[in-house]
C-alpha cells in the first residue's frame, strides 16, 4: 500500500509548484499578446516540453498502454509516426512557417491565422465555430478521465474530484494565459519524462530484460484472447493480419488518426506562434523528439510486456487479470508490480499529463470564443485580455457542465476533425504565394461535414457512445465491417484534399473571375 502521508505531501508539493509557475505566468502577462501567444518569446526548452506535454494526456499513457497490452507491439508504429509527423514535420515543415507568417500577419490564434492568410472572415469564424463545437466534448472527456483518476486514487467524491480538477487547472490558465500554461506544461513534462523512464527500466527488470521479455511475449501467442484472434491478431510481437478489423483499427484509428491528426491541432499550432524565433523551433526538436519517444515508446513497450508479468505471476494475460477492461491494465500493473515510491511518482505523472492537456484545451477554447468570435460580433480588431478571459471562463463552465452530465465511458477525439477540416487548408495557406479563399472554404466545409457524418453514423467507437445513429435508425452504425472500423480521417482527409485541389484548379482556370471574389468575403 502507498503511504498516504507521503503521497499527500508529494501531491501538495506538485500542486504548489504548479500554482507558483502559474503565478509567474500571471506576472509576465502584461498585454493581450502575452495572454494569447506568450508574448512571442518562448524559448526552445519550454516550447519542446510544452508541446509534448500538451500532446500526451492521461488517456495516452493509461488508455494506449492498455490498448498496447491487447494489440501488441504494432502500436510502436504510432511512436514512429509521432516523431516523424508530430515533431520533425510539425516543427520544421509547419512550425517555422506558422511562426514566420503568423508573426508577419499579427495572428494570435489558430483561426486568426487562417483568416488572415486567406483574408477571409469566413475562414476565421467558421474554424472558430468548429473548434467550439468539437473541443468541449473532447475537453469534457479529459475532465472525466482526470476526475475518475482522482476519485479512485484519493477516494474523493467523483463530483468533488471533477470540480476540483477543473478549477485548479482553470485558475492558472484564466489568470496567466499561455505563458502560465507553457511554464506549467514544461514542469509537468519534465515530471512525465522522469516517470516514464523509470517505468521502462523497472519493467524490463521485472521481465528479465529486453531479449527475455519479448521472447516470452512471443511464446504467449496461444494465450491471446479468442476475440483478438478472430479479429486478426496472432502474435503480440507482430502486426495483425493485413486488412482484418484489428489491423484497420490499429492502422487507421490509432496510428494514422493520431499520428497525422496532430499536424493541425489548434492547441499545438499556437505553440509555434509563441516561439521567440525560428531557431528556437529548430532547437525545440531536440527536446520534443526524445520526449515523445519516451512517452509513447515506453507506453507501447510496457503495455505488451504486462502480459508476460501477469502470466508469470497469475497464470492470466493482462486482459483477463484486469477483469476484461483495457483501461485497468496499466493501473493494475503499476500497483501490483512497482515499488511504493514509484507508484506515487506515477500517480503524479498521470495527474500532470491530464492537467497539461486540459490547460491547453481551456486556453484554445477561451481565446477562440473571446477573440475570434467576439471580434466579429463587435467588429473589434485588437484582442482584449479581459474579454478573452471572459470567453475562457464561459467555455470552461460549459465544458465542466458537459462533463457532469456525460457518461464516464465517453470517448472523444478531436485529432481526426482537425486533420479533415484544417490540415489541407493550413498547408495550402502556408505554402501558396497567393492562396484562394473559395477553395479553402469548400475544403474546410467538406472535411468537417465528412468527419461529422462518419463519426456519428459509421465509426463504431464514437457512434456507439453518442447513440445518435441508433436513435434515428435503430442500429449502431449504418455501415458494417470493415467500414465501421475505418477512422473518419481516412475518409474525410482525402475528400477535403480533393475538394481543395479541384477548387484551386477550377478557380485558376476562370480567367474572367475577379481575383478578389476568390480570395476574400
Amino acid at each position: 500500500m502507498v503511504d498516504t502521508l507521503v503521497f499527500a505531501a508529494c501531491t501538495a508539493l506538485y500542486l504548489a509548484a504548479t500554482m507558483f509557475l502559474g503565478y509567474l505566468g500571471y506576472r509576465h502577462t502584461k498585454e493581450a499578446t502575452d495572454y494569447m501567444v506568450a508574448g512571442r518569446r518562448i524559448r526552445p526548452l519550454v516550447l519542446g516540453l510544452s508541446y509534448g506535454a500538451t500532446f500526451i494526456s492521461t488517456s495516452a499513457i493509461v488508455g494506449f498502454g492498455g490498448i498496447a497490452a491487447l494489440y501488441g507491439s504494432g502500436l510502436i508504429w504510432l511512436t514512429v509516426l509521432n516523431i516523424g509527423m508530430g515533431v520533425l514535420i510539425a516543427f520544421i515543415i509547419y512550425g517555422k512557417r506558422i511562426r514566420r507568417i503568423g508573426h508577419r500577419l499579427g495572428a494570435v490564434t489558430f483561426p486568426d491565422l487562417l483568416g488572415k492568410m486567406y483574408r477571409s472572415n469566413f475562414m476565421q469564424y467558421a474554424s472558430g465555430i468548429m473548434i467550439l463545437a468539437a473541443m468541449p466534448l473532447y475537453c469534457a472527456a479529459i475532465i472525466i478521465g482526470g476526475a475518475w483518476f482522482i476519485h479512485t486514487t484519493f477516494d474523493l467524491d467523483y463530483t468533488v474530484a471533477l470540480l476540483g480538477f477543473s478549477l485548479i487547472t482553470a485558475a492558472y490558465v484564466v489568470m496567466g494565459g499561455l505563458i502560465a500554461v507553457m511554464y506549467t506544461d514544461a514542469m509537468q513534462g519534465a515530471l512525465m519524462l522522469v516517470g516514464m523512464t523509470l517505468l521502462l527500466v523497472l519493467t524490463l527488470a521485472a521481465v528479465g530484460g529486453v531479449e527475455n521479455g519479448f521472447t516470452s511475449l512471443a511464446g504467449l501467442s496461444p494465450q491471446i484472447p479468442g476475440f483478438l484472434k478472430d479479429g486478426g491478431l496472432h502474435s503480440w510481437t507482430a502486426m495483425p493480419a493485413f486488412g482484418t478489423d484489428i489491423w484497420l483499427t490499429l492502422v487507421t484509428t490509432i496510428v494514422m488518426g493520431v499520428g497525422i491528426g496532430v499536424l493541425a491541432q489548434p492547441q499545438l499550432s499556437v505553440r509555434f506562434l509563441s516561439a521567440k524565433d525560428e531557431r528556437s523551433i529548430n532547437r525545440a526538436v531536440s527536446v520534443g523528439g526524445p520526449f515523445l519517444l519516451m512517452m509513447t515508446g515506453v507506453a507501447f513497450t510496457v503495455g505488451p510486456l504486462t502480459n508476460v508479468w501477469f502470466w508469470e505471476r497469475t497464470g492470466q494475460v493482462a486482459y483477463y487479470a484486469a477483469d476484461k477492461n483495457a483501461d485497468n491494465i496499466i493501473p493494475l500493473y503499476i500497483n501490483s508490480a512497482m515499488p511504493d515510491l514509484f507508484v506515487i511518482i506515477f500517480l503524479l505523472v498521470l495527474l500532470a499529463a491530464g492537467m497539461s492537456t486540459l490547460s491547453s484545451i481551456f486556453h484554445t477554447m477561451g481565446t477562440t470564443a473571446g477573440y475570434d468570435l467576439y471580434k466579429h460580433i463587435v467588429k473589434r480588431e485588437r484582442p482584449s485580455k479581459k474579454v478573452t478571459q471572459m470567453g475562457m471562463v464561459s467555455m470552461i463552465v460549459f465544458s465542466v457542465a458537459l462533463a457532469l452530465v456525460m457518461p464516464p465511458s465517453i470517448i472523444a477525439r478531436a485529432t481526426a476533425m482537425c486533420a479533415c477540416a484544417f490540415l489541407p487548408v493550413l498547408t495550402y495557406g502556408l505554402y501558396s504565394k497567393d492562396p484562394l479563399a473559395l477553395p479553402a472554404k469548400l475544403s474546410l466545409t467538406v472535411g468537417a461535414v465528412t468527419w461529422f457524418l462518419w463519426t456519428v453514423f459509421v465509426h463504431t467507437a464514437e457512434a456507439s457512445k453518442l447513440g445518435i445513429c441508433n436513435a434515428l435508425f435503430g442500429q449502431t452504425t449504418l455501415l458494417g465491417s470493415p467500414f465501421n472500423v475505418i477512422d473518419p480521417l481516412i475518409i474525410g482527409l482525402p475528400l477535403s484534399l480533393v475538394t481543395l485541389v479541384a477548387g484551386v484548379l477550377v478557380a485558376r482556370s476562370r480567367a474572367d473571375a475577379p481575383e478578389v471574389s476568390l480570395r476574400a468575403d
